[in-house]
């Protein structure tokens, strides 16, 4: 365990604040990340981590470990050995993926005039800006699916988008026909929702793509913005990008709301319709 924490802190003291969408700043006395910097970027806490680097911590989660490479942008086989040292077997072949491309996380970090998400090929969101999360709140349920047919609040959202994201699964689910993830995701929205179980008897297949939507917001209005869906070829994710064009009001809007996440005071919205 010694080797995790070792490989965790020399991963950390090469990963750019910049790169992690943080401020650079000043006084910092080594390179890379600090603790808490990466421990919020994971999920953890900092003295978990500080127990992690030092080995006394020797029994890591999965879902740990892959929170830890997640947030130290990690490439595949890093992300691998890091499995391989905390004891685990790395995430096999053949199912849905939540690893996230040192080159994606950048362009979520930088790209601080859009709001950006990255979602797994089942649609579970996987990472967020924080423009993102001050347009449409800090993702609470992580599979959109499950928001979109769990909750009559989300009619506004329309049929067509609910159409294109059930036949987008189904593509998914005879891509990774093992997935235990994909398999449950289906069988609970069948038996929870006649909507989707209506869209699956349907038997479509399709792949969702860019759209035009409007979110209501409570601190700005309703901003009509451009919704365009990115893939990354090899990782099966779906880049999700809300952007408006420059000198509209509703990129006016967009940059207030930036400025809001930046302040820690966003407010809220409603789905996008």
């Amino acid at each position: 365990m010694d080797g995790f924490g070792a490989a965790v802190k020399a991963m950390r003291g090469r990963l750019s604040p910049r790169d992690a969408g943080l401020p650079a700043g000043t006084g910092r006395r080594a390179p890379g990340l600090r603790r808490e910097e990466l421990a919020r970027l994971a999920g953890i806490s900092v003295d978990y981590l500080v127990r992690l680097e030092q080995g006394r911590a020797t029994a890591p989660s999965a879902q740990v470990v892959a929170a830890v490479a997640r947030a130290l942008q990690a490439r595949r086989p890093e992300r691998d050995h890091l499995f391989r040292l905390a004891g685990l077997l790395p995430p096999p072949d053949g199912l849905v993926g939540d690893h996230v491309p040192p080159g994606v996380a950048r362009i979520v970090a930088r790209m601080g005039e859009a709001a950006l998400a990255v979602f797994a090929a089942d649609w579970s969101v996987i990472t967020w800006n924080p423009l993102w999360a001050a347009l449409l709140g800090e993702p609470g349920e992580r599979n959109l699916l499950r928001v979109v047919f769990g909750s009559q609040a989300l009619v506004a959202t329309g049929a067509g988008f609910e159409a294109a994201l059930v036949a987008d699964l189904r593509r998914t689910a005879a891509r990774y026909p093992r997935d235990p993830r994909v398999a449950e995701l289906v069988a609970d929205l069948r038996r929870g929702s006649a909507r989707f179980a209506e869209l699956w008897a349907s038997g479509a297949v399709g792949e969702h793509a860019s759209d035009r939507k409007t979110v209501d917001h409570s601190a700005v209005g309703p901003i009509e913005l451009d919704c365009d869906v990115l893939t990354v070829p090899g990782d099966d994710l779906r880049v999700v990008v809300y952007t408006a064009a420059s000198g509209t009001p509703d990129a006016e809007a967009l940059a207030s709301l930036s400025r809001s996440a930046r302040s820690g005071s966003a407010g809220s919205s409603v789905p996008p319709r």
